[in-house]
């Protein structure tokens, strides 16, 4: 029997609004007549309904040979693709390619190549539009810097955007990074960055629509 798994940075927020729910519609059986309550069960009904789907942690494995090839990170669809100077940690040019995730999308982040994590830091910023591209370096964000076993460094940014008001990452200095393991979770509209060496390959183009967990995106150069 299919159902829908809900990612556990969403148990608490469902409960929550359940309980709020239940005693509002109880409320008005109690006070109102019977239109009002079947008005509101149905307002409750989708109410439910969306913050189950938006919270949805669908089973994803992924088998990948080739260590070098990196794997998509997040649902959405790819809004850059181009080469930037990448100053927080690398001070050099870098290949970015950035995931663009509307609120339909599992919101769930996972780690897009095996290694080690030898960075991660949260820094306050603001709550623009995730797909401009100043939201890169001035809306909230978490840097988190990824080792390959070839020694080859990537860098994966969440970013918040214009509704998502907390980021959640998992990830630490240290923490072996594996695929099919979730590194964090961005609530609502939001962005992912990742930025490779120069002499990467591509695989995917602005428009193009990803699979976190799925979709490979580019193989490092190693």
């Amino acid at each position: 029997m299919r159902y829908i798994r809900i990612h556990k940075e969403g148990r608490l927020i469902l409960a929550t609004l359940t309980l709020i729910l239940l005693l509002l519609n109880l409320y008005i059986y109690t006070q109102f007549q019977m239109i009002a309550l079947v008005i509101n069960v149905v307002i409750s009904s989708l109410l439910l309904f969306f913050f189950a789907y938006f919270f949805r942690n669908p089973p994803r494995k992924v088998k990948i040979e080739d260590a070098s090839l990196i794997v998509a990170p997040a649902d959405g669809r790819i809004v850059v693709v181009e080469p930037v100077d990448e100053l927080e940690h690398f001070g050099d040019k870098r290949l970015q390619v950035s995931i663009f995730m509307n609120v339909f999308n599992v919101h769930a982040n996972w780690y897009p190549v095996n290694g080690t994590v030898v960075k991660s830091i949260h820094h306050s910023g603001r709550h623009m539009a995730a797909f401009l591209p100043k939201s890169s370096t001035e809306n909230e964000r978490s840097t988190v810097v990824i080792e390959t076993p070839a020694k080859t460094q990537i860098l994966l940014r969440q970013i918040a955007g214009a509704l998502a008001r907390r980021i959640v990452t998992y990830a630490h200095p240290g923490k072996k990074s594996t695929l099919n393991e979730h590194l964090g979770f961005i609530k609502f509209g939001s962005r992912v960055d990742l930025f490779f060496p120069l002499d990467t390959e591509i695989f995917v183009q602005v428009g193009d629509s990803t699979t976190g967990n799925e979709t490979i995106i580019a193989r490092l150069n190693e």
